[in-house]
């Protein structure tokens, strides 16, 4: 029986290269994010190149826990099936400095980064723990390991993403449940776009120097999974050659 694989966030960028990477590996999916005309359109291109895969679309705000409870209680036994999770919904919100930053921002970063990410990680456990079988994909950042300056907030919610991550390992020790994370530098996705609002400050981001791409991240994603079962890769840092360090790129 083919398996299933659980993307948040999957309607752009990095969820949306490891849907379509997934499904080339042989997963069915079920896609997630908040806007449903991006996760029609993705099904629509994903059926149209896997035919034989099934797919699953669900408009779910990870921050909201009463929507990712009803999501877990409609899909029930059928979840079973899933035999991987990549927590992919994130954002950074801003770069303003503790003194100046906006409650609203931080607020959304928290609830997005790492209450997101325990809510869907603890919805699939109890099925992953029943059938002793199972991966946890969480997509953190080089954050989690660097801080840089308006960036305080954002990078403890990666930095709890990293915890987390290590902690889920030791609680699952002997489940053969495997945990793995991933922290990107600079990929050229959505991102700075919802940090900044604003397109134009999000193309200076990533002006003159060659940042990574989504499907970069995605390759590495499927690599983790397809490691034999007794093989855990428990973090990849995945900078690009231009960026030696968070604040450190060549620009051409």
């Amino acid at each position: 029986m083919t398996s299933w694989a659980i993307i948040t966030g999957a309607s752009s960028g990095i969820g949306a290269a490891t849907a379509r990477a997934l499904a080339g590996d042989g997963y069915h999916l079920y896609l997630l994010a908040r806007r449903q005309d991006r996760l029609e359109k993705l099904e629509k291109e994903i059926q149209k190149d896997h035919p034989q895969i099934k797919i699953k679309i669900a408009v779910v705000d990870v921050t909201q826990a009463s929507e990712v409870d009803a999501f877990f209680k409609s899909e029930g036994e059928k979840l079973k099936d899933v035999e991987v999770l990549v927590n992919n919904a994130g954002l950074a919100k801003g770069t303003d400095k503790v003194q100046t930053g906006s409650f609203a921002d931080w607020d959304l970063m928290i609830d997005t980064n790492i209450r997101g990410l325990l809510y869907f990680t603890r919805g699939i456990l109890p099925f992953f723990i029943k059938k002793n079988s199972g991966h946890i994909m969480n997509i953190g950042s080089v954050a989690g390991r660097w801080v840089y300056p308006g960036g305080a907030v954002y990078a403890a919610t990666k930095h709890a993403v990293r915890v987390i991550s290590e902690g889920l390992r030791m609680d699952l020790l002997g489940y053969n449940i495997r945990v793995t994370n991933i922290e990107p530098g600079m990929v050229n996705t959505e991102f700075s776009k919802v940090r900044f609002n604003d397109q134009a400050k999000a193309d200076k981001v990533y002006e003159n120097m060659n940042p990574l791409s989504p499907e970069d991240i995605s390759e590495s994603i499927v690599w983790c999974l397809r490691r034999p079962k007794h093989v855990t890769i428990q973090e990849l840092v995945i900078f690009p050659t231009d960026q030696a360090a968070i604040t450190m790129v060549h620009r051409k």
